[in-house]
This record gives structure tokens, C-alpha cells and sequence, in this order.
């Protein structure tokens, strides 16, 4: 029974979610970002299981410079128990490392865990991880980290020792076909980090929004709190509030600077360009206990997302 539970997307309590479900999409994302030169790396692997069988899409982009590389790739196995993926020879992740190889990018990185997701029962999506079925599921397993290593974007040799770095898993019977999201690890020097992710469902359109500051970590999501979103071109703004926390976010960038990132299409086999993910983009975020301040701060290197059908 618990195998089948999880088929559905689900997890029981204090279950690591960024196992492997055996569902249609499981969705593996790094960033490494360093805030000294603005430098952006982003490796993505979307697992599919389909009726066109089993088979991975692997991306690496950066910023500045507009860099993206990706690839089909006709295989893949993941690791149901904790997070491990390969996808064939082009990329292999686990919690220790990444290392990719595709035509003109490859990336090579330790990663030193320094503030993974805290040992809870539930994961960032809170009561909701229970419920079966719903169209996507999310969570944000470490949320501040440092790699060592390096990149090859083209002729470009960049290293990423000292990089800061955040990673997630998504997961569901399809990518969502409508949804938004954004991320920072470069709040307060280190001492904070922010991520959300939401998207349109048939009933409503709900956000869940993760907070880690110096001696906390916050998860704010339906149905423990209210969280409202609006999102235009170039901007997002996300307001949650629980029984005791509220967390205000505002991010900007220019439209005409997004990539342009492939999404699965998982029974076909193929990938489509609809993900309009800015890789360096202004984010502001407040946290309040009540009437009292608990964090303030303002990045120029944060991740926001906008994808549409």
C-alpha cells in the first residue's frame, strides 16, 4: 500500500519526499549562484514515465550571457528511497554532487549540504504532501548549500568553488500546465533564503512559500495559511499569512531578458519551450511575527518563473 500511495503523488508523514514516486514527472533543479560576480549556473532533469516509456530532459543555463544547452535523454533511474537520478551518461545527482555532460556544457560540483530541509514530519507543502492526486507537488530539499567545482558553458570555463547553492524536486503525473515560482539563497549575506511555487488548478490557484532565516525555517501554504498571488509580465507578488507569521515578496525583471527553458511533455517524448525563467532578477521579501519585523531584505540575483500553457 505505501508504494501505491506514493504512485499518487503523496507521502505519508515523515517520509523524505525527494524519493522517487514512480508518477509520470519527477523534476530535479539545482542553483548555483555567486554573488561577488553575478554569476548564475541552473542544471535542470525532468524524469518522465510515459507512454512513450522512460526517458529524461536535461538543461543547463546561465546568466549572464543568455547560455542554454539541452537534451533528450532515452533513459533514466531514479532512486525511490532518497534523491539520486541518472540520466543515462549526460547527468547523475544525488545529495553530495551533480555532474553533467551535454554537447558545448558540462558541470562538475560537490555540494556541501550546509542547510538542508529540517527534519519534520511533513515537507514544504505541509498538510497538503498527504493528499493523493493533486497536479503537482513540491519541495525545496536544500536550501542554502556550497559547492565546489566547476562549469563549461561553450568555450567559458567557470568555476563554482565558494557558490552558494539551492536545489528542489517537483513532482506530479504531467508539468503543470500554468504556474509561477521563485527562489534566493542571497538574502542577508547568506543568513536567509526564500523560495514559492504556485500554480492554476481547477479550484482555485494556490501558493506555498518557504522562509529560512538564521534560526528558523517557515512554511506558509494552504490550508494552514492564506496565501495570494498576481503576477504580470516582468512581475510577481505573493502575500502569505499564517496563525502567526506573515511574508510579503515582490520581484521584477525585464520580460525581454527571460530564458526560454525546455518542459517534458511526458508521453511524447519531446520538450516544449514554455518556461519564462529569469535567472538574476530583483526580489524584495518581508517577515513579520505579528506587529514585529523579523527580516527585511533585497536581492538582485534571485530566480522567478512564469510559465503558461
Amino acid at each position: 500500500m505505501p508504494a501505491a500511495y506514493r504512485r499518487t503523488g503523496a507521502d505519508p508523514p515523515f517520509r523524505d519526499p525527494v524519493g522517487a514516486h514512480g508518477i509520470g514527472l519527477e523534476g530535479y533543479y539545482w542553483r548555483f549562484t555567486d554573488a561577488a560576480s553575478g554569476r548564475v549556473v541552473v542544471a535542470l532533469c525532468g524524469a518522465c514515465r510515459g507512454a512513450a516509456g522512460d526517458w529524461a530532459l536535461v538543461a543547463v543555463a546561465a546568466h549572464p550571457g543568455g547560455f542554454l544547452r539541452w537534451q533528450v535523454v532515452p533513459e533514466v533511474a531514479l532512486d525511490p528511497r532518497r534523491l539520486g537520478v541518472r540520466a543515462g551518461d549526460v547527468l547523475r545527482g544525488d545529495a553530495h554532487g551533480l555532474r553533467v555532460r551535454l554537447d558545448g556544457a558540462s558541470l562538475d560540483a560537490a555540494i556541501d549540504a550546509g542547510r538542508p530541509w529540517p527534519r519534520r514530519a511533513l515537507g514544504a507543502l505541509g498538510p497538503a504532501q498527504l493528499v493523493p492526486g493533486l497536479g503537482q507537488y513540491w519541495h525545496p530539499h536544500l536550501l542554502l548549500g556550497a559547492a565546489t567545482g566547476s562549469a563549461r558553458l561553450g568555450e567559458e570555463a567557470v568555476s563554482l568553488d565558494g557558490a552558494r547553492v539551492y536545489a528542489e524536486k517537483n513532482w506530479g503525473s504531467r508539468f503543470a500546465p500554468d504556474w509561477w515560482w521563485g527562489e534566493t539563497h542571497d538574502l542577508g549575506d547568506g543568513v536567509a533564503s526564500v523560495a514559492f511555487a504556485g500554480g492554476r488548478l481547477r479550484v482555485g490557484a494556490p501558493t506555498a512559500v518557504v522562509v529560512a532565516l538564521e534560526d528558523r525555517v517557515l512554511r506558509l501554504g494552504p490550508p494552514t495559511a492564506r496565501t495570494t498571488t498576481a503576477t504580470a509580465p516582468g512581475r510577481w507578488r505573493v502575500h502569505a499569512a499564517g496563525p502567526l507569521h506573515r511574508v510579503e515578496l515582490e520581484a521584477e525583471a525585464d520580460p525581454a531578458a527571460a530564458h526560454r527553458l525546455p518542459v517534458p511533455v511526458v508521453d511524447e517524448r519531446r520538450a516544449e519551450l514554455r518556461s519564462h525563467q529569469h535567472l538574476a532578477a530583483r526580489l524584495a521579501v518581508t517577515v513579520r511575527r505579528g506587529r514585529r519585523l523579523l527580516f527585511r531584505g533585497e536581492t538582485e540575483l534571485a530566480a522567478v518563473e512564469r510559465g503558461r500553457p
